[in-house]
């Protein structure tokens, strides 16, 4: 209910009592209070997470129209609310902390009253007029914050990683393609233990960091087929109480039209409202990849370490200086970035872990904190991946010549000869190659351990650095 005070001000009024909101808000009184009670980060909730939310009030507002549940006109004024909102009208009235009411009920009410009160306007009413249009009663008709937030999630994660995560991936697999085309015909020495070892391709390097992020990717797309089974309809407990028995399955198929992705509806209401397991399965898949990605990230800056004291067999593209106060000096700042967000998103799925644990009962009041670590991982795992393809891996050049001194000066290239003079004489001669400086070439001639003909072959570095293809007979 609501009463006007002057120009500026109305009064609303709920179970609590009344309170006096400015009339340009199109929030209400139960925001007002989440407003007043969590002060706590400044943090607003996700633009994808509010797309989430509108994107489903948009669904049943169609649905519960087309079943007579609520009136037509007020379906189609919701609708045309969500679509004004979607297309970028009042971003500014979703205000809600992160850090708020448990469940998610105090976002999703912020997303109720704006709608109505938008809703209000657009069939010629006041805002606050809640008797013409209720958040609760027409723009929540049949839904509940504890089925609403859980598709929210699914919707939201879903969106993120449509739009963000996987043409980052797509991206970063082509160029990191490209790159090893660029640097096949490149010898290098192998590293295990940080020691030397046999030598490599440059290009196997970027081809295997490829094959890496696509084994990832899929991943996260099995993963995310969970986020495809939606308990909406659910209700409060999971019974469906007050919905119209052809609403669960419909929505689902409005949905799956809005997002243009194959929904379908939990086998089970009351499982898809207690289980966070399809999110802490996708925030895994997250983790997964964040954690490969800090190795590759740290390899690039090793690789690119120097230019004098290091090793220097790439060339990362520099950006921006990198001291106050050491003229000249260029860090790896790409790569560096790209460790401190994985390292995020790690912490974020251990937050995302303890809180799907937490459920008690028909419910997880703990969703909040899933919903926004699980799709900021997404969206910032996406832009690093992004950001870090442009603006390092698509200008990476290499230093082919150090990149050759150290394959051909490296002691690992004794292993080539064990097949030839034994692991025991293979060792003598690095031992005295270490000792004495002399080639391993030089002391395998002067002990006769090889003619000079096989031990050239031997230690072709182009023959030796190849991968071997795979043979099934």
């Amino acid at each position: 209910m609501t009463e006007h005070t002057d120009s500026q001000f109305r009064i609303e009024r709920d179970s609590m009592g009344d309170r006096q909101i400015a009339s340009s808000f199109y929030y209400g009184i139960q925001t007002l209070r989440a407003i007043e009670n969590f002060p706590i980060s400044g943090i607003k909730p996700l633009a994808t997470y509010v797309d989430a939310g509108l994107i489903i009030k948009k669904a049943t507002a169609i649905v519960n129209g087309e079943l007579n549940c609520i009136p037509e006109d007020i379906s189609q004024a919701i609708v045309q609310a969500t679509d004004e909102i979607l297309a970028g009208k009042f971003r500014d009235q979703f205000v809600v902390d992160v850090y708020q009411a448990g469940a998610g009920t105090s976002h999703h009410m912020n997303v109720n009253e704006v709608l109505a009160n938008r809703a209000l306007e657009i069939l010629g009413e006041e805002k606050g007029n809640y008797k013409r249009v209720s958040p609760n009663d027409h723009v929540n008709y049949g839904q509940s914050t504890n089925d609403v937030i859980p598709t929210a999630i699914r919707i939201g994660g879903l969106l993120a990683l449509s739009k963000t995560l996987h043409p980052a991936i797509e991206g970063a697999i082509a160029s990191l393609e490209n790159k090893a085309v660029e640097f096949q015909d490149i010898v290098k020495s192998g590293r295990t233990h940080l020691q030397d070892a046999v030598p490599v391709r440059l290009g196997e390097n970027f081809r295997a960091w490829a094959h890496i992020l696509t084994e990832h990717q899929n991943r996260i797309y099995t993963a995310s087929g969970d986020l495809m089974v939606l308990g909406l309809g659910g209700s409060a407990a999971g019974t469906g109480l007050n919905t119209h028995p052809l609403y669960r399955a419909r929505v689902v198929e409005v949905l799956s039209e809005l997002i243009d992705t194959p929904l379908e509806p939990a086998p089970h209401l009351m499982a898809a409202m207690q289980s966070m397991a399809p999110f802490v399965n996708v925030s895994g898949a997250l983790r997964n990849l964040a954690q490969d990605l800090v190795k590759i990230s740290h390899d690039l800056r090793l690789m690119d370490s120097g230019p004098k004291t290091g090793l220097k067999e790439i060339q990362l593209p520099p950006v921006q200086p990198g001291s106050s106060i050491m003229p000249g000096k260029y860090n790896p700042v790409m790569a560096e970035m790209t460790s401190m967000v994985c390292f995020q998103v790690m912490g974020y799925d251990s937050a995302i872990t303890l809180a799907a644990q937490a459920g008690q009962l028909e419910l997880n009041v703990m969703m909040p904190l899933i919903a926004y670590n699980l799709i900021h991982s997404i969206e910032i795992l996406g832009n690093t991946i992004a950001a870090l393809t442009e603006r390092c891996i698509e200008g990476i050049t290499a230093n082919q010549e150090r990149c050759l001194a150290y394959a051909e000066g490296s002691l690992a290239l004794v292993t080539a000869l064990n097949t030839h003079i034994g692991y025991l004489n293979a060792a003598a001669v690095a031992k005295e190659s270490l000792e004495t400086g002399k080639s391993l070439r030089q002391i395998v001639l002067e002990r006769g351990l090889m003619s000079e003909t096989d031990l050239a072959t031997v230690l072709n570095l182009e023959h030796m650095s190849g991968i071997l293809p795979l043979k099934t007979e």
